[in-house]
């Protein structure tokens, strides 16, 4: 299984420190945000990753080439590399939907890949996620139980989604207008998801359906979760609870101490 590694945000919340350096490249215990994500793709076997780079682009793949257990040529890859290429978007910032599909040609016929994001810390055990992909699901969505205002909303008797709802502002979406959000089982996204190739195509025919403005080099911008509430009424998504899951999301300087923490208690 491949993966991807969303890594070109702006970073904005965690000014000043990404006044001079992009969010991936942010330290924690010593080390970038992108390397504790990387690394633990590594130990949980899954050896090549897609890297998509826009703000600061220039000083990911300065890092990337300075790392001797990175390669970005698949050919060159030896054994305790990793294999990490680049998904350009340096002319346009794309959401993470758009990312998926410019960064299709490292993605189609790999069967499945991981997305993960690289502000994300987590205690989640990648080979037991990956061990609980359905036969028919389009994407697998690590979920748990956990304080938010945006939640997911999953069919309780298959885990299928079905809709979103944030609780501060009252707004929801639900697939079709038979769901009822309160019968819902509502839980947090984790920011970590498994697709199977085979989203390439449909999100091919959503931007189609929607009409969205491409550009044919540098691509079309939409979220991933628009794409999954369009989806998600014709091919089924699930949802994975994580038990215990320990999750920081590192996109806050607030964020930062509590980040440190878990990386001395996992070492």
């Amino acid at each position: 299984m491949k993966a991807m590694i969303f890594a070109a945000g702006l970073g904005t919340r965690l000014k000043p420190l990404t006044d001079t350096l992009p969010k991936a490249l942010v330290p924690v215990c010593g080390k970038p945000l992108i390397e504790h994500v990387a690394r633990k793709l590594q130990a949980s076997g899954i050896d090549e990753a897609v890297v998509n780079i826009h703000y600061f682009a220039d000083k990911i793949e300065e890092w990337m080439a300075s790392q001797p257990w990175i390669t970005n040529k698949k050919e060159n890859k030896s054994e305790g590399q990793m294999l990490m290429e680049i998904s350009d978007e340096r002319e346009l910032l794309l959401e993470t939907g758009g990312a998926v599909l410019h960064a299709r040609r490292y993605l189609q016929g790999c069967g499945h890949f991981l997305i993960h994001n690289v502000d994300i810390l987590s205690n989640c055990d990648i080979k037991w996620f990956a061990s609980q992909t359905r036969p028919d699901a389009l994407a697998t969505l690590l979920v748990s139980d956990r304080k938010t205002t945006r939640f997911l909303l999953f069919a309780p008797e298959d885990m299928r989604l079905v809709g979103w709802m944030n609780t501060d502002s009252g707004d929801y979406h639900v697939t079709s207008p038979d769901i009822i959000p309160a019968r819902c089982r509502a839980l947090a996204f984790s920011g970590i998801h498994i697709l199977s190739d085979q989203v390439l195509g449909l999100m091919e025919e959503y931007v189609k359906e929607k009409g969205l403005p491409t550009d044919e080099k540098r691509g079309t911008r939409f979220p991933i979760m628009s794409f999954y509430m369009w989806v998600a009424a014709k091919r089924p998504i699930y949802g994975v609870v994580a038990k215990e899951l320990e999750f920081i999301d590192v996109g806050k300087l607030d964020a930062l101490k509590p980040a440190e923490e878990f990386i001395n208690r996992a070492q």
